[in-house]
This record gives structure tokens, sequence and C-alpha cells, in this order.
């Protein structure tokens, strides 16, 4: 059942999906650039904005990540990948929790943003699995205080699929439990 209008302004929302195969075709520096200047347009507690960008464009290096992370084998065919991350010291009260919650918000700004431009992407989880977190520490050399939390495979889509919800009547509670 659709509870979206059809055409509506919100099919930057509806229509964002997973994708995960690409076309050969690169993704220029503009479009880097707004991607990133959309993930820092998210809300951040108390503005701190702890995210950090690891922007990946050499194809050994979406290669190698591809291998730290089990669900990531579409980064094999994606000419552009991002580990987003958050810097501890700069989150607000140096709490975790606020630095997971306000790369969440960059990460999904980034994939609205790029579904928006014409591309697609993954949000590939990364935190709080110790393997991929080691793995991507060693490999990118991270300081410690830099923590990645996720990645996201992006590029042209090779695929289409449909605007879509999963509202779920029975998942809303109004004005208690």
């Amino acid at each position: 059942m659709k509870i979206y209008p059809e055409k509506s302004k919100l099919d930057c929302i509806f229509g964002r999906r997973s994708i995960r195969l690409y076309t050969d075709r690169g993704v220029d520096e503009q479009c880097i650039q707004t991607l990133l200047q959309a993930g820092m347009a998210a809300p951040s507690a108390r503005a701190c904005d702890p995210w950090r960008f690891l922007v990946l464009t050499q194809r050994n290096l979406i290669d190698s990540l591809s291998e730290l992370l089990p669900y990531g084998k579409m980064l094999k065919v994606a000419p552009l990948a991002f580990v987003v991350c958050g810097d501890i010291t700069k989150a607000n009260s140096q709490s975790l929790s606020y630095l997971l919650q306000d790369c969440a918000a960059a990460t999904e700004n980034i994939l609205i943003a790029a579904h928006t431009l014409g591309l697609g992407g993954v949000w590939l989880g990364v935190h709080p699995n110790e393997d991929r977190i080691s793995g991507i520490r060693k490999l990118f050399k991270l300081p410690e205080e830099i923590i990645p939390v996720n990645a996201i495979s992006i590029g042209y889509p090779a695929e289409v699929k449909e605007p879509r919800t999963r509202y779920k009547a029975e998942y809303v509670h109004c004005n208690g439990w």
C-alpha cells in the first residue's frame, strides 16, 4: 500500500533506495563536494559537528575497503566511497552516543543528496564491529580519537528501484504506548 503521493516533494526520501550496481561513470569533484556539504548540513548535538569524512576515489583503496566489509562487495564496482568517522574529542560531552547519532544524520543526508543528484549509494555498517573498526583504522592510519562509524558506496545507478515506504501503522503509538 502506497501512503505517499505520486511525484511528491518527498521523492528524495521515498525514492532513495540502496543501489548496489553502478555504471563505470566517475563522480566529479563538484558532486563530491556537494555530498560532503549535504553531510555537514546535518543536525549535530550542540552543533559540535564531530563528523569527519574519508573520501576514497582510488580504485585500490576502495577495493581494500570492500575486503574489510563483509557486505561491501558492491564497492568493487563503485567509483566513490566515503568512510564516515567521528572525532570523539569533538563530540558533545565526548559521548560516543552523540557521535554516532551525529554521524548517522550526516550519512542519511549524504544518501538523500546522492539520490537527488542522480547517484545511488549503500550505507555499510562499521561500528560497533571491532574487526571492521580496527581494519579501517589500520588501512587508513586513523588517529586514535577518530572512530569509523560506517562507509558509503556511491556511483551512478546501473539498476532502477521503485520508490517505497516501509511504513507500518502498528509501529506507531500516539500519546503513550
